[in-house]
């Protein structure tokens, strides 16, 4: 087991330095790799198998509430951008600007896209004229691009990819209820296919996209304690369309302002997998998304038929599951370790005494619980343990984020909660002013996360100013 152990101790402990252990996973579990671009990463073929059961799942769910997939340019012409003064203002420090064309400065500079709400209000004007048009449900995956200062993989890079909602509609209240529809289809996404636990709100006024009236999002808290903002969706009232001249006939042909939504996720969501479920050895991945469900790992293959019954066993599984052999000339021990670290859900052992007794081993990767399971019925088995790792992950996440939320009533409470418990979510009632919100941020170091839908009065002041409280907050440091 020698290479077993030296393939561990090649990740830093997470509770020795979380940074360090959350790089080592993504270089060591051939996630990324790094490039000469700065700030910009290679996604490896394992981690982008990861993205590819993301889209795969999202794109049905998508596809299941009636929208269509469209892909817009790269490029936004500078007066384009300009047409929404909030948006392009929020968006200015990290925009990167194409000015030469070959060898010939262009006339006008193009904004490599950090989101694309100018394109799609330019196409929506061009065919929407009727009611009858409407409503556009449209979604696009695509890579974009933000001048990062600091970057890290996943979480911040200056390209990454993602899909971006895009959505217009004849009243408000149909726009809030599809911003609302998708904010379900992230938090439904996230707790049942990622095994993510996450808390529901709206983001405050000062933390709310660049010309939105509302931000919903979803936040997650990760293992180390700070908050991991999972998916955004926005409700952006008329001012685009206003902004664009988008006008439309309505019901009694009198020409309207249509509403819009937007709404996205991304590959920090690979971040988010790492940083909740993972361990020392490496990756936890939850089933829904690994690029193997289960590996086929046989014991002394040199002998004669063992090859040929993990092969016969692997065919088997893969008409259920994700299943692989590794056949290749490495230890079990090295193969152990490595499939580990890759975060496979559950490994499939397979040996001399197994196939005597008719029987194979089943390990699952979050607990490493053994289970001798019957070859009779072993497709079954395994479609259970790939279950019980799904509800095993999620209740781990689930208790972590319990016993890091804590409860504050003052400013002194959150510093010492804090202190003495570590980095967590901190709820506390809030006054609903700025002041307050940037208050909390200086003195304690956490900042506001969302105003959770399901609310709780703690007490009746805010734990800033003392005054009457409005809303209870979630507070915390996040990625």
């Amino acid at each position: 087991m020698a290479q077993q152990k030296k393939m561990v101790d090649a990740i830093t402990s997470m509770d020795e330095d979380f940074a360090k252990w959350y790089t080592d996973v993504c270089k060591k579990a051939e996630l990324i790799e790094y490039t000469s671009v700065k700030g910009c990463m290679v996604i490896r073929p394992y981690g982008y198998a990861i993205w590819e059961n993301i889209q795969r799942i999202l794109d049905g769910m998508f596809k299941e509430t009636g929208h269509e997939n469209v892909c817009m340019p790269m490029f936004i012409p500078e007066s384009l951008l300009q047409k929404e003064k909030d948006h392009v203002e929020g968006f200015a420090p990290e925009c990167a600007w194409v000015t030469y064309g070959g060898s010939e400065r262009l006339e006008e500079r193009l904004c490599v896209r950090p989101t694309s709400e100018t394109l799609f209000c330019e196409h929506f004007k061009n065919v929407v004229h009727s009611h009858r048009d409407l409503p556009k449900l449209y979604n696009q995956w695509v890579s974009v691009v933000r001048w990062e200062k600091t970057t890290r993989p996943f979480l911040r890079s200056r390209e990454f990819l993602w899909q971006e909602g895009h959505t217009l509609h004849a009243t408000a209240e149909e726009a809030i209820e599809e911003t609302e529809r998708m904010l379900g289809v992230y938090t439904k996404f996230c707790q049942e296919s990622l095994a993510i636990p996450v808390v529901q709100g709206q983001k405050t006024e000062s933390d709310k996209f660049a010309g939105a009236e509302r931000t919903y999002c979803i936040e997650a808290l990760m293992h180390d304690g700070k908050a991991l903002q999972a998916g955004t969706s926005h409700y952006f009232g008329d001012g685009f369309a206003k902004a664009f001249e988008i006008q439309f006939s309505n019901k009694e042909n009198q020409l309207t302002y249509p509403h819009q939504t937007s709404w996205g996720m991304t590959t920090r969501l690979i971040g988010a997998i790492i940083m909740t479920h993972g361990d020392d050895n490496g990756l936890v991945l939850p089933p829904a998304v690994a690029p193997i469900q289960a590996i086929v790992v046989p014991i002394a293959q040199h002998k004669e038929g063992i090859l040929d019954k993990a092969n016969e066993l692997k065919d088997r599984l893969a008409k259920v599951c994700r299943a692989k052999i590794d056949d290749s000339d490495n230890s079990p021990g090295w193969k152990f370790a490595e499939y580990e670290m890759k975060g496979v859900p559950v490994r499939v052992e397979i040996g001399p005494k197994d196939i005597e007794n008719n029987q194979c081993v089943l390990v699952t990767r979050h607990n490493r619980e053994k289970t001798f399971v019957s070859l009779d019925n072993v497709e079954e088995e395994v479609l259970k343990k790939l279950e019980e790792v799904k509800e095993g992950i999620y209740n781990n996440a689930l208790e972590n984020r319990e016993r890091r939320t804590y409860i504050a009533k003052t400013l002194d409470d959150i510093t010492r909660q804090l202190d003495e418990n570590g980095d967590g979510f901190v709820k506390a009632m809030w006054c609903g002013s700025e002041e307050c919100e940037d208050k909390v941020k200086e003195i304690t170091g956490v900042g506001s996360r969302c105003i959770p839908f399901d609310q709780e009065q703690l007490s009746d002041k805010c734990v800033c100013c003392g005054k009457p409280a409005k809303h209870m907050l979630y507070w915390g440091k996040a990625y």
